[in-house]
């Protein structure tokens, strides 16, 4: 269970008084639940995501990991405990074979050729075209956010955290994409907690956070929230992009 008590984050405005990024945020939520973090751009998702995983260290309030208190922990420790990260534009390792980062990730310089296939599998890629292909730009960005998502099953991360996974993918990819989500929870492997303004990835959430000028403005199941984005959409008050709509 994630828990986030009251976390706040605060930086040096231009005029040199306090400006609050994250504002007293506070959320719960469950073992093996898909939730979706959504708002206006600015608003402190990434931030929270950020502080969750230990890149940027918030100046109040806790962040509890199945009971641990992780607030102060660095990004290793917290991996330990199974949080990882996926970014909007994964790295690529010129020289780096797929089996080896799914290797390093896992811990084990004795993964199986078999068990890495395994992994790639499982987020929707054909494992023999894959294994011993470079994580380099000769892979799409598709391509690239599954071998990710792979690693972080290898690393058997029980919190996965996703920003924009969307960003910078084709219409394909993208469809690619959701059904891996979808494969995972419905697998219960983990929690997943991803920030996206795509409407097809909210439609996934068991749960909705919308977050605006760092608060949480709502937070509640997909089936009372989403029909509420929906609406806004028709009104034209959504943050939803054109491609989304």
């Amino acid at each position: 269970m994630l828990e986030i008590k009251g976390l706040s984050y605060q930086v040096e405005g231009a005029s040199g008084q306090g400006l609050d990024i994250l504002d007293q945020v506070s959320l719960t939520i469950g073992d093996n639940k898909l939730a979706v973090i959504t708002g206006p751009n600015g608003g402190g998702k990434t931030t929270l995501a950020k502080a969750i995983m230990g890149l940027v260290q918030p100046t109040g309030g806790s962040i509890l990991w199945n009971g641990a208190d992780i607030t102060h922990m660095d990004i290793t420790e917290r991996a330990r405990l199974g949080v990882s990260y996926g970014f909007q534009q994964p790295p690529r390792f010129k020289g780096l074979r797929v089996r080896d980062l799914l290797a390093l990730a896992a811990g084990s310089e004795s993964l199986t050729r078999e068990e890495g296939c395994q992994y790639l599998t499982k987020v929707g890629l054909c494992a023999h075209d894959y294994i011993d292909r470079e994580v380099d730009a000769s892979l799409s960005g598709g391509e690239v956010k599954r071998i990710e998502i792979a690693t972080i099953l290898a690393r058997k991360s029980g919190l996965m955290i996703f920003d924009e996974p969307e960003a910078g993918i084709d219409l394909w990819s993208f469809a690619k994409l959701t059904e891996t989500f979808q494969a995972i929870h419905r697998r219960r492997e983990a929690t997943l907690l991803i920030i996206s303004h795509q409407e097809r990835i909210i439609g996934l959430a068991d749960e909705i956070v919308m977050i605006s000028e760092g608060k949480v403005t709502r937070h509640g199941p997909r089936e009372e929230i989403f029909p509420q984005i929906l609406a806004n959409t028709k009104t034209g008050c959504s943050y939803l992009t054109e491609e989304d709509q």
